[in-house]
């Protein structure tokens, strides 16, 4: 895994390549499957997701809608949940409309527009897609892992856990307050 420390000068260093390397070539470390890390030479900070949303401004100034104003405008207001709250749009309107398409796909038959035969081909692609779905959520769980994002699920996680330790916290104090009377 590429550790990569950034020097008070902003220059970025590779210290498993042993060179300075520009945010171009971390983006094609990242594009080849690399799990880059990124902290501060100095202090120790990790910088991966500030180097990660440079990259990302750097490509939406190269290729202007590189992700779509509405998408960015969301994850100003929401934080992470916006990748999660995407994705459980997708997948509320993907069952939705694949009734739709099979109706429509039955009313065309029907007219003798379109044989059963192909009918029951696009019906398959559709199965197949919503196999392609449930990937992209076990893709899109890993993504945010990689980037340091908290999904909601980790918050609840850590709002149980929290809850627990200040139940047991609070049991401690209790017992050491008995134990002194």
């Amino acid at each position: 895994m590429p550790q990569i420390k950034r020097y008070p000068n902003r220059k970025l260093y590779d210290t498993e390549a042993k060179h300075y390397v520009t945010l171009e070539q971390i983006t094609q470390m990242i594009q080849a499957g690399a799990e880059v890390t990124v902290t501060d030479h100095e202090t120790g900070d990790d910088l991966t997701s500030l180097t990660l949303s440079q990259i990302i401004l750097e490509m939406e100034k190269r290729q202007s809608g590189f992700l779509p104003q509405s998408l960015m405008t969301n994850l100003i207001r929401t934080g992470g949940d916006t990748l999660e709250f995407l994705l459980r749009q997708v997948q509320g309107t993907l069952p939705a409309g694949v009734g739709i398409v099979e109706e429509r796909l039955a009313q065309l038959v029907a007219a003798g527009k379109l044989s059963a035969e192909q009918a029951k081909s696009v019906a398959s692609e559709l199965q197949s897609e919503g196999k392609e779905l449930t990937r992209l959520d076990e893709n899109m769980a890993a993504i945010l892992h990689r980037l340091n994002i908290p999904t909601n699920r980790d918050i609840v996680d850590l709002r149980d856990k929290l809850a627990l330790l200040t139940e047991q916290l609070n049991s401690l104090a209790e017992e050491d307050t008995q134990n002194e009377t």
